[in-house]
């Protein structure tokens, strides 16, 4: 079985998460009630710059739709939000119902200097919330940009480690993982991956997005 798994491309991490998903009763994997997923983000998550089919959401989506996780993401991607607009605007992102948020906040508040202690208190409160719903949470990190001083991007930086920790929750240490820095993976802005770097973050962060709807056919 391992050697199935390793030969599509899993990891070991992968592995296992791919055993979680497929450890749900049959029933839950095929029944017409898909694990909805909201992904409450800035202009990461909402595909700043790119058409809408080649966005962050429409690319999981796409991922989604082609593997054994009966999912649907919805898109709360707002370009320019802060932790502080994403808690403001909870309620709001989980209307329509959720079984699991992929939270991608803070990286304004870095670029416009935010007290990560303000940062922190926001991301605290909306994970709080959503614990408190019952709603499964994939918190995705982000770094603070290093001409900030030391000392600011050490307390930015490790304040998704810490809540991850606090609220046992999943954690994908940094959205732009392989991507940041890389000018053939990103738009001229060098800040907003292109259609090919949300692919690479997309196909990263999949183990992670595999376990976290797997927590949800658990508890349902």
């Amino acid at each position: 079985m391992a050697g199935c798994f390793a030969s599509l491309g899993f990891g070991h991490k992968g592995f296992i998460a791919a055993l979680l998903v497929l450890s749900a009763t049959s029933s839950a994997l095929w029944a017409d009630d898909p694990v909805r997923i909201v992904a409450l983000g800035d202009s990461l998550t909402a595909g700043y710059g790119l058409p809408q089919e080649h966005g962050f959401v429409a690319q999981l989506q796409a991922k989604l739709d082609g593997s054994r996780l009966d999912a649907v993401v919805i898109d709360a991607g707002v370009s320019g939000d802060t932790t502080a607009g994403g808690l403001s605007r909870l309620d709001w992102a989980l209307d329509g119902g959720a079984d699991a948020v992929i939270i991608e906040l803070g990286a304004n508040d870095a670029l416009r200097g935010v007290d990560p202690a303000s940062s922190r208190a926001n991301l605290d409160a909306i994970i709080d919330e959503l614990v408190g719903r019952d709603i499964e949470v994939l918190l995705v990190g982000m770094l603070a940009p290093r001409n900030l001083g030391n000392e600011y991007a050490a307390a930015f930086d490790s304040m998704y480690w810490d809540l991850a920790r606090k609220h046992d929750i999943l954690f994908y240490p940094f959205f732009l993982e392989g991507v940041a820095t890389d000018p053939s993976l990103n738009q001229e802005d060098g800040i907003h991956p292109n259609k090919e770097g949300v692919a690479v973050i997309v196909n990263s962060m999949w183990d992670e997005v595999l376990i976290l709807g797997a927590r949800v056919y658990a508890n349902k």
